[in-house]
């Protein structure tokens, strides 16, 4: 069930984020506008998502989950609206996606937290797995549902969409059995703040997730604003429409659903600090290949190799962080992870956008995927002693267990 609810509010997620990002690039016709929606939506995790981590871990994760996801829909049932009267502009898409993205900044952790409750410690690694396949295969069928729809019907239908999904998934979370213990967080003993700051203390002085963090933090920066900001790349460099921006996008997904699936058979945690350095230079490196080219067919494999390093990137830093962490810190750990996710691509955007309109979007793009060369440099030269530190705190764990 918790799966499933992921499935479907993931899938009007991306549905709503490739209407609204199109929509953007008609209103404006300006990469800096779309970088700047995409900005709206994910920027706010960099204020809201650590103390969202706060809040996560001290109440009921299950009713904290249920509110965001419904602000979340009704956000989307408001755009939907205002595009069918006529009175949407770019300064309230903007202020919606703002609401948006604070939204999903307390759903992440909040429903993130509740998995390992939902399964036995040993089995976590896989879940994570799991849980990364349900976001890239929502990934691919978000994009092929949007595509058609928003060629045929406009925005509208794609946005109410959206609405419809979170409502179905909000409505599915009081049926899940949740080991008590890890439904609810910590009793309150200090102030929200204090617990937020706790959060990062824990986090940058942690000598595995500390360094992994910051690594996926700097690398997100300069590698995923491009998957944010597609639309202006769809036109300019390969003169499609919709149905080009939906075809890059799905293969994305479906290269991040096979190599989901190849991480989540793997079976085990060793070695998996090492795929989480070494995807972001497969990333960085297949970036190049997409934006060098004129030939669609070719920028279409680069997009699914793009996906694919992604989300082996993205399941392996989860996996770690999950399997790490304090279980009283579970949420506000994962609530930083949030906040790269989001954040960290949605500056990426916003540069990206910014130089585009200045310098074309192929010489910033290359200029960022370089320097994310140097970061899994430096990535490579920590991994020893971050994968002692990852890697051998979970199977400890696991030894421990009791037969």
């Amino acid at each position: 069930m918790f799966f499933s609810a992921s499935l479907v509010s993931w899938t009007g997620l991306w549905v709503h984020r490739i209407a609204v990002t199109w929509l953007a690039w008609e209103m404006t016709h300006s990469a800096f506008w779309v970088g700047l929606v995409a900005f709206c939506d994910l920027a706010p995790a960099v204020v809201f998502s650590p103390i969202a981590g706060a809040v996560a871990d001290r109440m009921d994760r299950v009713r904290l989950t249920m509110l965001s996801q419904a602000t979340i829909a009704l956000e989307a049932a408001t755009i939907a609206t205002l595009v069918a009267t006529g009175h949407l502009t770019i300064g309230l898409l903007l202020a919606a996606e703002t609401v948006s993205g604070i939204a999903a900044s307390f759903s992440q952790p909040a429903r993130q937290s509740l998995m390992p409750g939902l399964v036995p410690a040993a089995d976590l690694p896989a879940a994570v797995a799991c849980n990364s396949l349900c976001y890239n295969l929502a990934r691919f069928i978000g994009p092929a549902i949007a595509g058609p729809m928003v060629a045929a019907w406009g925005v509208v239908p794609a946005v109410a969409f959206n609405s419809l999904a979170y409502i179905m998934a909000t409505c599915t979370m009081p049926q899940l059995r949740v080991d008590p213990a890890q439904r609810r967080g910590h009793a309150s003993k200090r102030s929200i703040w204090a617990e937020t700051l706790a959060g990062f203390r824990y986090a940058g002085l942690h000598p595995g997730i500390g360094p992994l963090l910051l690594f996926a933090a700097i690398a997100s920066v300069l590698i995923r604003g491009v998957q944010e900001i597609l639309p202006p790349y769809v036109e300019r460099l390969f003169a499609r429409g919709p149905d080009g921006l939906a075809m890059l996008t799905a293969c994305i997904g479906i290269g991040a659903l096979l190599s989901g699936l190849w991480v989540a058979n793997r079976g085990r945690l060793t070695g998996t600090a090492a795929l989480a350095v070494g995807a972001v230079a497969a990333q960085a490196t297949f970036t190049i290949g997409f934006i060098a080219t004129g030939f669609f067919p070719f920028a279409l494999l680069c997009a699914a190799l793009m996906g694919a390093s992604a989300s082996v990137h993205g399941i392996s830093v989860q996996t770690l962080v999950q399997s790490a962490a304090d279980p009283s810190m579970r949420g506000r750990v994962l609530s930083l992870w949030g906040m790269i996710t989001r954040a960290c691509p949605a500056s990426g955007a916003l540069a990206l956008g910014a130089a585009g309109e200045m310098l074309g979007l192929r010489l910033p793009t290359l200029l960022a995927m370089l320097l994310s060369l140097l970061v899994v440099a430096w990535g490579m030269k920590r991994l020893p002693r971050m994968a002692e530190v990852l890697e051998g705190i979970r199977e400890a764990a696991v030894l421990r267990r009791p037969t």
